[in-house]
């Protein structure tokens, strides 16, 4: 279902979708975290092609019935339920229930590209995976949530190059790439929602910082 009825399946959805994405789009210098452990075997923003991203999904929830410990709780428990089957799957390579720091998952996605990934760090409300070589970017991503106020917020980082020249290719000049990735991951903005039994209060915001200064290959 992932290629290709997985892609137009997400189409139809996100053409039919009543989730509010409010896409903002700047100029920055971008600064990734120092990942933590050992760097060996991972695909990093300086292994990688074309401009540095930095994008961030905040998804705000009220009425809510968990709190950030529980809804995360959740996601390390079973990643799978929170992303758009059509489009992604986690497959852990570990047999262990839930996420541990060094875990290698692997991220089935659509098209010739697999997103293989470690665990970098896991804490009650967050979680930090690192991108492993094969995978369509460079970088590093962060799952977190918080209790602010009356509100529940959960949010999506990124901070990632594309993975080799035909992926920059895709994502940068195309953004064919860039779409699947904006509608998998405030598809699973929705479902965070769902699972803390809230309403969104104004849809998901995606915002994406772009770095045209920072190193890497050509």
């Amino acid at each position: 279902m992932r290629w290709p009825p997985g892609l137009l399946l997400a189409a139809a959805r996100e053409f039919t979708s009543d989730v509010p994405v409010h896409l903002v789009e700047v100029r920055e210098a971008v600064q990734p975290p120092e990942p933590r452990g050992p760097v060996e075997g991972l695909q990093l923003p300086e292994h990688g092609v074309g401009p540095l991203f930095h994008r961030r999904y905040r998804a705000d929830i009220h009425l809510h019935l968990r709190d950030a410990e529980q809804v995360m709780a959740l996601f390390e428990a079973a990643p799978d339920r929170m992303v758009p089957g059509e489009v992604a799957r986690f497959e852990p390579e570990g047999d262990h229930p839930g996420l541990r720091v060094g875990d290698d998952l692997v991220v089935r996605m659509p098209g010739p590209w697999d997103g293989p990934v470690r665990v970098l760090e896991v804490t009650p409300t967050s979680f930090r995976l690192a991108t492993r070589p094969g995978h369509l970017e460079a970088g590093q991503i962060e799952f977190r949530a918080a209790d602010v106020g009356e509100l529940l917020r959960f949010e999506i980082e990124s901070w990632a190059r594309s993975g080799d020249r035909a992926a920059h290719l895709l994502y940068d000049k195309m953004r064919l790439s860039r779409q699947v990735q904006t509608y998998m991951w405030v598809r699973c903005c929705a479902r965070v929602c769902s699972v803390a039994g809230g309403r969104l209060v104004r849809g998901v915001e995606v915002r994406t910082g772009r770095d045209e200064l920072a190193g890497g290959l050509a």
